[in-house]
C-alpha cells in the first residue's frame, strides 16, 4: 500500500540525475525507479531516499515520531562508538577537528594528535617563544616575543626582579663541545632573574690542543 501511494506508474525520473556530494554515491530509490544521492550517516532518510547501504546504513525509525522519516545509521548489530552525537561504525577512521584523528574499534574509540607537541625554549634569538593560534591554519606556531612586549607593565616600569620564589631548576652541563681548545658547554636552566627556562652556555677546555709540528727549514 505504501509502494502504491509513493511510486508512480508509469516510472518517471528527471533528465539530468542529481549531483551528489563527496562521499554520497547515486543509487536508486525506494521505488526502484529513479537515481538520488545516497543518504549519509546522520542524514535524513524514508521510503524513497534510502541510506548508503555499501557503508551498512539503514534507515533507522526508532527515535522518529509517527508518520515522519527515520536517520541513517548503523545497523543495531553491528558495534561502533558515539563521538559528539555522531555514530561511526567499528573500524573506521574519522577526524572530530583538524587537530585529531580517531579511529573506532570495539565501542571505543584512540585518538592521536595531528598537530606536533614541541617545546621551543628560549634561545639568544629568541629569548620568549609564544606558541599562538594562525589565521587560516589549523595547527598553533611558535613566535618570538619582544622581551618589552613579554614582561608586565610594573616589571618594565620598576625592576625586572621576581616578587615570588623561584624554585631553581636545571640539566647538567653537558660535555665540552671541543675535545680539545675551547669549547663551550651547555644546559637548561630557570636560573635568571626572569625564573624562564632558557638554554645557557658557559665556555669550557677539556685539554690543550697539542702543538703543530714546526716546520722544516727550506
Amino acid at each position: 500500500q505504501v509502494c502504491a501511494q509513493l511510486c508512480r506508474t508509469p516510472c518517471y525520473c528527471p533528465w539530468v540525475p542529481p549531483r551528489c556530494p563527496r562521499g554520497s554515491p547515486l543509487v536508486l530509490d525506494g521505488c526502484g525507479c529513479c537515481k538520488v544521492c545516497a543518504r549519509r550517516l546522520g542524514e535524513p532518510c524514508d521510503f524513497l531516499h534510502v541510506c548508503d547501504q555499501s557503508q551498512g546504513l539503514v534507515c533507522d525509525y526508532s527515535s522518529a515520531s509517527a508518520g515522519t522519516g527515520g536517520t541513517c545509521n548503523f545497523e543495531d548489530d553491528e558495534e561502533g562508538c558515539e563521538v559528539n552525537g555522531r555514530l561511526y561504525r567499528d573500524g573506521e577512521v574519522f577526524q572530530p577537528s583538524c587537530k585529531i584523528q580517531c579511529h573506532c574499534l570495539d565501542g571505543g574509540f584512540n585518538c592521536i594528535p595531528l598537530c606536533q607537541e614541541d617545546v621551543r625554549l628560549p634561545t639568544p634569538d629568541c629569548p620568549f617563544p609564544r606558541r599562538v593560534e594562525m589565521p587560516g591554519k589549523c595547527c598553533p606556531e611558535w613566535i618570538c616575543e619582544a622581551q618589552d612586549q613579554h614582561l608586565p607593565r610594573d616589571a618594565r616600569a620598576v625592576s625586572p626582579a621576581l616578587r615570588y620564589p623561584c624554585p631553581q631548576w636545571g640539566t647538567e652541563w653537558s660535555a665540552c663541545s671541543a675535545t680539545c681548545g675551547l669549547g663551550f658547554a651547555s644546559r637548561v636552566s630557570n636560573q635568571n632573574r626572569y625564573c624562564r627556562l632558557e638554554t645557557q652556555r658557559r665556555l669550557c677546555t677539556a685539554r690543550p690542543c697539542p702543538a703543530l709540528p714546526a716546520a722544516l727549514p727550506a
